[in-house]
């Protein structure tokens, strides 16, 4: 049996760039949300964050379904 290091290594580099990718989108998304409570608790608006949030939410699905695409199709 031959493991090809070279192959691991790319999967494991671009999984690990993938995941920390997702996990960033999605924190600047709850960050998002949490700058438009604290705009509403003091009486203004936060639109510019609350739809970068959502963006940041839609781009995560969009991520999430591309990779459920990627296994069903492999199947």
């Amino acid at each position: 049996m031959k493991i090809d290091w070279a192959a691991l290594g790319s999967v494991f580099g671009v999984s690990l760039v993938a995941t920390v990718g997702l996990v960033s989108l999605f924190t600047l998304g709850i960050a998002g949300l949490n700058r438009r409570e604290k705009a509403t608790a003091q009486g203004g608006t936060a639109g510019l964050a609350v739809t970068g949030a959502y963006l940041c939410f839609a781009a995560c699905a969009a991520a999430v379904a591309y990779g459920i695409h990627l296994v069903v199709a492999k199947a």
